[in-house]
């Protein structure tokens, strides 16, 4: 039984090393990051434009929706549908392919998987989308709420989500604060570095605050009880302009998400 475990394993492996090196399917996961840069275009563009009072839905369905809307729209978000599938397909390959058993080795895999999961489910809305459907992320967040409150011990669940998400958060602006992300580029020259610099800090972080806030949208509605409270990404970035200099704050991290678009663009480009 043992020697059969062992054997599967090493086919599993085997067969992820092949696909790890499979020179389609990382052509279609750099395609993945351009993407992926896409829809933080727009999502910041969104946030901008609601700070000025516009409506708009500033979160990934309220991106997929404007691009459905244009002419010949479907064909492009069955691009980002394949471009996000094979991402999220590779993010799970790197996580296979990573060897060792110590806790940064777990942590490396788990972190990995986590971002092929989360490039799929993209994909899945993008796929929607594509098919003429539609979603909207802050009534998916109230269900979750709402179903998480409804269960025993939910409400620990629910604090649990909201944790989750606001480390996730500190993660992508601690990772943005220390240029941590270079070491995800083989940048050519010190102009690229220079421009990757200044686009990974302020985009990192400014993605950063926004899964916090959700985070913390998490955590109020846990507390309160009141599934409302969870919003999403567009609840959280329209939560900041109820703040003081709100306005300010919203554009701020609007034009962030829109230079994490940008640099995006620059990982698909120069991926180490």
């Amino acid at each position: 039984m043992t020697d059969n475990i062992e054997d599967a394993a090493a086919a599993v492996r085997g067969g992820a090393d092949t696909l790890h090196r499979n020179p389609v399917l990382r052509a279609l996961a750099r395609g993945g990051y351009a993407v992926n840069g896409l829809i933080h275009l727009l999502i910041g563009a969104i946030a901008i434009s609601v700070a000025f009072g516009a409506d708009g839905e500033a979160d990934q369905g309220g991106a997929l929706a404007e691009i459905a809307r244009h002419p010949f729209g479907f064909v492009v978000l069955w691009i980002l549908v394949v471009g996000l599938a094979a991402l999220g397909l590779f993010q799970l390959v790197e996580a296979a392919v990573i060897r060792g058993t110590d806790k940064d080795d777990w942590a490396d895999r788990g972190k990995e998987a986590a971002k092929g999961v989360a490039y799929l489910a993209i994909g899945g809305s993008a796929a929607t989308y594509a098919l003429g459907g539609s979603s909207d992320s802050s009534a998916q967040s109230q269900d979750l709420s709402a179903t998480l409150l409804g269960t025993p011990g939910g409400i620990v669940l629910l604090v649990i989500v909201g944790l989750v998400a606001a480390a996730v958060g500190v993660y992508f602006v601690v990772k943005g604060a220390r240029k941590k992300f270079l070491e995800d580029l083989s940048l050519p020259g010190r102009t690229w570095r220079r421009i990757a610099t200044v686009l990974g800090v302020g985009g990192y972080v400014a993605k950063g605050i926004a899964i916090f806030v959700v985070g913390v949208l998490f955590l109020i509605a846990a507390a309160t009880t009141d599934p409302s409270s969870a919003t999403g990404l567009d609840g959280a970035l329209k939560s900041l302009a109820a703040l003081p200099a709100g306005v300010v704050v919203l554009n701020l991290v609007g034009v962030g998400l829109i230079a994490y678009g940008v640099y995006c663009f620059v990982r698909a480009r120069f991926r180490a």
